[in-house]
């Protein structure tokens, strides 16, 4: 697998698609640091560290839906392996006037954008959130 943070956001917008309340996702430290930032800007419920069926570590995510449709409406990869994509504190933009978040990883650790410009840190751009 050449991306495995796209492949997450991937089976999560895929899982949503079909109204499922949890998708698996292999186990990683990076994934984990992700859902981390989705789970505290309210995007999912949580996730868990399962061991999955082939014995590998993985994470089960549970979804947040309201009134029936997906809280995260679009999440895109914007730093891909052909292309990273870094920017400084000043430089990361705001999603949708501010209502999305943007996902950093920074020298400080990986952080939503609104915490990396408090922080005056810039990074690398994972993913934004709407």
């Amino acid at each position: 697998m050449n991306d495995p943070i796209g492949d997450m956001l991937t089976r999560i917008r895929n899982a949503q698609m079909r109204g499922k309340s949890t998708v698996v996702t292999p186990a990683s430290k990076l994934r984990a640091w992700v859902l981390d930032v989705l789970a505290d800007e309210g995007y999912i419920r949580g996730y868990e560290k399962i061991t999955g069926k082939d014995g590998h570590p993985a994470l089960e995510i549970s979804l947040k839906y309201h009134d029936g449709t997906p809280v995260i409406r679009e999440i895109k990869r914007v730093s891909k392996p052909g292309r990273r994509v870094y920017m400084g504190a000043k430089e990361i933009p705001l999603v949708r006037q501010g209502l999305g978040v943007s996902i950093v990883s920074t020298p400080k650790g990986v952080m939503s954008d609104a915490a990396a410009r408090s922080a005056n840190v810039g990074g690398e751009v994972l993913c934004t959130v709407f």
